[in-house]
């Protein structure tokens, strides 16, 4: 069959993704892309350390993240992405800044992180008051709380999983039964949204189930950092009845508590979600060096919530249950 007349494929734009050495989900950023836009991924150098602070800190150093970011000149993507969320959250808010200035730089393209693509969807989404489910250490899991609250964000709950290795593994049903027990309503209240972080956490086909029974929007890693970086080339990431990125999912999900009006946040300029009034650390993680008795969830991950009836679960104050102590 002769195919000359359809003139070859059609014109594609490109996303250049700059993820971690350890990243084994490139299938899932493809599910959010639209068929006109290629992604062009490469990866950080190889170093020997596990899921940590000190790693979060090796693979977002300045001079990684433009040799990362050269690789993909050549292919002329229109916009850049640092997919990794601890790794730009762990310099804060003026960290993150920064880095999206020296990708920028590197590329003479706009460019976005996941953690500064957080906070652009808080703002889409008016979220104040939200609940986390990592599957870091609680050292890291810490640093996230301490980067949202920067941004005027309070958490309600937090559920974390301790793992150091292999993420990408953590099953459906694991993150389904951590997002319900962030998300439980605690001393602080009720969340506004839910937020799953990592992007080496599976989340793509989870994220409508825990909206229709949570009821108030949940946005991922991976999501987030597909939906900023196609905002910059005026197209939207597509995906089943997700609140994000479907505004027709968006009524009656959460309570609205309405932050801001838009302030451009990730976009490299330097802005973050307004302040209101004071930010007051939330206490949802256990304070600097103590970690958590040994509590065991489904199928041998570390349970961060201890809800009573949990397999394997021993007994933890309920008032740490109700603040979302992990």
């Amino acid at each position: 069959m002769d195919v000359s007349f359809l003139g070859g494929p059609g014109p594609q734009r490109g996303v250049g993704v700059v993820a971690p050495f350890d990243f084994a989900l490139d299938r899932e950023l493809w599910r959010w892309t639209p068929d006109d836009v290629s992604l062009h991924v490469t990866r950080t150098p190889y170093v020997p350390v596990e899921v940590s602070l000190d790693l979060a800190r090796v693979i977002s150093e300045h001079e990684t993240l433009r040799d990362a970011v050269s690789t993909l000149t050549e292919v002329t993507p229109e916009v850049v992405a640092y997919a990794c969320t601890s790794g730009s959250f762990v310099g804060g808010v003026m960290g993150e800044h920064a880095m999206c200035e020296a990708m920028s730089r590197a590329g003479s393209v706009p460019a976005v992180t996941t953690s500064g693509a957080l906070l652009e969807a808080l703002v889409e989404l008016d979220v104040r008051r939200l609940a986390l489910v990592t599957p870091y250490t609680v050292s890291v899991t810490r640093a996230l709380e301490e980067y949202v609250a920067q941004a005027g964000v309070t958490v309600t709950g937090c559920a974390y999983m301790s793992l150091t290795r292999q993420i990408w593994k953590v099953t459906y049903r694991e993150v389904v039964d951590m997002a319900r027990r962030a998300a439980a309503r605690g001393r602080l209240g009720a969340a506004d949204a839910l937020f799953l972080s990592c992007t080496n956490l599976p989340t793509y086909d989870v994220i409508p189930q825990l909206e229709a029974e949570l009821r108030i929007p949940v946005i991922s890693a991976n999501q987030v950092t597909m939906w900023a970086a196609l905002r910059r080339l005026g197209t939207w990431a597509v995906g089943p009845y997700q609140a994000l990125i479907d505004t027709s999912a968006r009524s009656g999900t959460g309570t609205g508590t309405g932050i801001g009006t838009g302030t451009g946040i990730g976009t490299g300029t330097g802005s973050a979600l307004p302040a209101a009034g004071p930010v007051v650390p939330t206490g949802s993680v256990l304070p600097e060096g103590q970690e958590p008795p040994d509590v065991r969830g489904v199928h041998g991950v570390s349970d961060a919530q201890g809800v009573p009836g949990a397999q394997g679960v021993s007994g933890v104050p309920d008032e740490k249950q109700q603040e979302g102590w992990t």
